[in-house]
């Protein structure tokens, strides 16, 4: 009978410590349901790209620079709905980023702009970076984005810049200093030798 007893109350207790274990399980999700949704709407009001031009060179080169223009296509579209939507478009903008490494236009092909796309490629990474993690740090990705927005208009008008450069005529004989600044084009500095010296054989 004691057994009996015994066995009736620790089923009891065990039954009541489970539906404690379930009421704590159900509000820690929905307390983590709240954290992610209150997550997922910094980010999408975060989320704000200048993805149109704001310089007439940075216009021209969609036109030739399909890399370019296809990198400003994919940050106008804004993802919707999930943070998952949010992952996906950064995964996608971070393949993007790093094919402007690859055919840059020869008026742009110079240090200046190779180390802009750098530092936009290293930014664009890390957002990817960031919004992968299990707990999204959604005040970093916010600011990613606006240090993102700043390298963008810093490429664009370092290209203005060059185009601006490019514009102003060359000086009377300017292009003949350049080309005997150019070292390529140098004669090879070899020691004249006088024929009428005693040469040792």
């Amino acid at each position: 009978m004691k057994y009996k007893i015994a066995v009736f109350f620790s089923l009891v207790f065990l039954l009541l410590s489970c539906k404690n274990d379930n009421q704590k399980r159900i509000a820690e999700n929905k307390k983590e349901m709240q954290k992610r949704e209150v997550i997922f709407k910094n980010i999408e009001k975060g989320w704000v790209f200048y993805d149109t031009p704001v310089t007439e060179a940075s216009e021209k080169s969609i036109a030739s620079w399909n890399e370019w223009r296809i990198f400003l296509a994919e940050l106008a579209l804004k993802p919707k709905k999930t943070i998952g939507a949010f992952q996906q478009k950064s995964k996608a903008l971070s393949k993007k980023v790093m094919a402007l490494n690859t055919n840059i236009p020869y008026e742009y092909n110079k240090p200046q702009i190779k180390s802009r796309i750098s530092t936009l490629i290293t930014k664009v990474r890390l957002l990817d970076l960031f919004i992968h993690l299990d707990n999204i740090p959604d005040k970093k990705v916010t600011l990613l984005v606006s240090e993102i927005n700043l390298e963008l208009v810093s490429l664009q008008r370092q290209m203005d810049k060059i185009v601006e450069k490019s514009r102003i005529p060359l000086e009377e004989g300017e292009s003949d200093l350049l080309k005997m600044m150019d070292t390529t084009r140098a004669i090879p500095n070899t020691p004249v030798i006088d024929p009428n010296l005693p040469r040792v054989e």
